[in-house]
């Protein structure tokens, strides 16, 4: 198998994520899940993502769409790439087992399909949060916790972030 069918092989539908799901959990393999844009992929980005792979055995990435991404209201231009590009880009990323795109909002109904054991935001939301309208609420939170998995926030690596790369590059500095 050439690298880049290994690396398309990680995008999958929701069919074969809860297959793969399955599988892992069968042989006790600790399932970690995270969602986010991940527009232009920067080092914050990838530290990020290595700390969630290091919380278990199998990560998964849940990738907004573009329509998704659109709705965020993150501006105008965003997204910068496309949602397949963002897919590949991600996937290719040794430490990623499965990437997974979700139209939705949140991921709330991917979470509650899946249930991961372990569910990891940036260090912008709050776990012991349970105000579902407050911003630091990390959204599929419940579902994890009630099924007895844990849900951790990892920090952001600071000045790392796609809105200050997108301003540098307009600004040319």
């Amino acid at each position: 198998m050439s690298h880049l069918q290994h690396i398309q092989n990680k995008i999958v539908d929701l069919t074969q994520l809860k297959k793969l799901v399955a599988e892992w959990k069968k042989t006790n393999q600790r399932v970690v899940f995270t969602n986010g844009c991940f527009d232009i992929v920067h080092r914050g980005h990838v530290e990020y993502l290595a700390q969630t792979a290091d919380c278990g055995d199998k990560l998964i990435i849940a990738l907004n769409s573009d329509a998704s991404v659109k709705r965020q209201g993150k501006g105008t231009t965003r997204p910068l790439q496309d949602e397949y590009a963002r897919e590949l880009l991600i996937a290719s990323l040794a430490f990623v087992d499965a990437v997974i795109l979700f139209d939705d909002d949140t991921p709330f109904d991917l979470i509650s399909e899946i249930v991961p054991d372990v569910l990891i935001k940036g260090g912008d939301y709050d776990p012991s949060c349970t105000d579902k309208t407050n911003k630091k609420y990390i959204v599929g939170s419940d579902v994890v916790k009630n099924n007895g998995g844990t849900v951790q926030v990892i920090q952001f690596v600071p000045g790392y972030s796609t809105s200050k790369i997108e301003e540098k590059i307009i600004n040319n500095n």
